[in-house]
């Protein structure tokens, strides 16, 4: 018979969201900075694009 999971804490669940979040912004602000010195033609062929 199937039985209800526990319910996660609203701690957990804002701990996992931030943490979701500081790795998003850190991935834009790299994204944003690339894109900025493409647009201003400084950018170099030391970048790695996936």
């Amino acid at each position: 018979m199937a039985v209800p999971k526990k319910k996660t804490s609203k701690s957990k669940k804002n701990i996992r969201k931030n943490n979701w979040k500081k790795k998003a912004s850190k991935k834009a602000l790299v994204a944003f900075s690339l894109g900025k010195n493409f647009i201003e033609n400084k950018a170099s062929n030391n970048y790695i694009f996936i």
